[in-house]
């Protein structure tokens, strides 16, 4: 640990990793409920899916909204009302009387939850040493496995006892720690230096910035295809496809996501001090790829399967931590929440809404196995190619240095 990462830029850092990870705990749950919602609500997968997609194309189009109001009402008031309101949206969910409702209920969670995405970005890209940067805003990232494992901790006894509508309840959990954020974190003084110069949505799509937001959007939207086509069906094609039973597959998951942790610490690392970022993400990208073909088109035991899934898990989703800082430098302060909201969470949420709908609609005709080939590790291979066209990032650098 060095004097410039002491004092406040580490405290930021840990307290928006717990932040983050209690966020991604809150939205896993209902990636673990999801076989048992399609059984109570006599759901087809397909049906599932395009539950889940609408959920996903009503929380990407408020999510664009909330962002830009991280860069004018600031980052610590957003910060405070993603915790807040998003556990209490999902502990709602408990109570939902058919699939409209819980539809509903899901898109506005996503939306509100995953603000933290964008806050916890911002802090960190506008708080941390910039030698540090990458190290401190891909470990951030850690929190999105942290908090799938921690769901299925916390579900898979819930689930044993067949109900899923507890397992919501979880994200009550999460709202002392609105208070935590209230006392603790502050808001960065490179946000407050340029709130005079607060931008529009439209800058982005300006002739200076226009190439590099569509490239980063797309890049981001092919990459988020893969991951929901995956993550948000792989706990039903455990259980339909390789027979486990849902506490089994849930454990699976959760075990994998564990593990998975490497993958975001390794990719921060060698993006940080050995290849710049941008060939990180391409590399882990292709990794992920042959990765993810590994655990579908293989079978053997358990522990098989959970050693491959982890496997899968370090490079493919790993590739987020990277992503994550990269996507982050390319936005002056003015514009950053902004544009991590448009680039990031909404090519995610709109990425998250065409991944699943596609693979339950290949399954149908052609079976998992080549679903899942042609859904997730088509466009994963393709997120590295569109990364190509980006100029690397020198690491080490101010974030004055890199936007402009």
């Amino acid at each position: 640990m060095t004097n410039e990462t002491k004092g406040y830029p580490l405290r930021a850092f840990v307290l928006c990793l717990l932040a983050y990870s209690f966020s991604q705990m809150d939205l896993a749950l209902f990636v673990y409920a999801t076989p048992a919602i399609r059984k109570e609500f006599g759901l087809s997968l397909q049906q599932m899916s395009y539950a889940i997609s609408a959920a996903f194309l009503i929380g990407g189009v408020c999510i664009v909204y909330l962002g830009t109001l991280v860069d004018k009402l600031g980052r610590k008031r957003m910060f405070q009302f993603s915790l807040g309101v998003s556990a209490l949206l999902i502990a709602a969910h408990a109570l939902a009387p058919n699939i409209y409702t819980l539809t509903v209920l899901r898109g506005l969670s996503i939306a509100v939850g995953g603000l933290s995405y964008v806050v916890t970005g911002a802090i960190i890209a506008e708080e941390a040493p910039a030698r540090y940067r990458g190290l401190f805003a891909g470990f951030l990232q850690t929190g999105y496995p942290i908090g799938w494992a921690v769901a299925a901790a916390l579900a898979k006894p819930l689930l044993q006892r067949g109900s899923w509508r507890y397992i919501f309840l979880i994200a009550l959990l999460s709202l002392p720690y609105v208070l935590v954020i209230r006392f603790f974190i502050r808001e960065p003084q490179r946000f407050t230096a340029a709130t005079k110069q607060r931008a529009p949505l439209g800058e982005l799509f300006k002739p200076a910035m226009i190439r590099q937001t569509f490239t980063l959007f797309f890049g981001q939207f092919l990459f988020v295809i893969a991951y929901g086509g995956s993550a948000f069906l792989l706990p039903t094609y455990l259980v339909e496809s390789r027979g486990f039973t849902l506490p089994q597959a849930t454990g699976i998951v959760g075990m994998a996501n564990a593990i998975g942790v490497i993958g975001y610490v390794a990719s921060s690392l060698v993006g940080e001090f050995l290849l710049p970022r941008r060939n990180v993400i391409i590399l882990w990208a292709w990794l992920g790829t042959l990765c993810f073909l590994l655990l579908v088109w293989t079978r053997g035991s358990m522990s098989w399967v959970v050693a491959t899934f982890a496997l899968m898990t370090i490079f493919f989703y790993g590739t987020a931590a990277v992503k994550f800082t990269f996507v982050g430098e390319h936005f002056p302060t003015r514009l950053r929440a902004t544009g991590l909201a448009f680039c990031g969470s909404f090519a995610v949420t709109m990425g998250t809404a065409l991944g699943p709908l596609l693979v339950s609609t290949f399954v149908k005709s052609i079976g998992w196995n080549w679903a899942f080939s042609t859904v997730v590790a088509v466009p994963l291979f393709l997120s590295g190619l569109v990364f190509l066209l980006l100029k690397p990032i020198q690491s080490g650098l101010e974030v004055e240095e890199i936007a402009q």
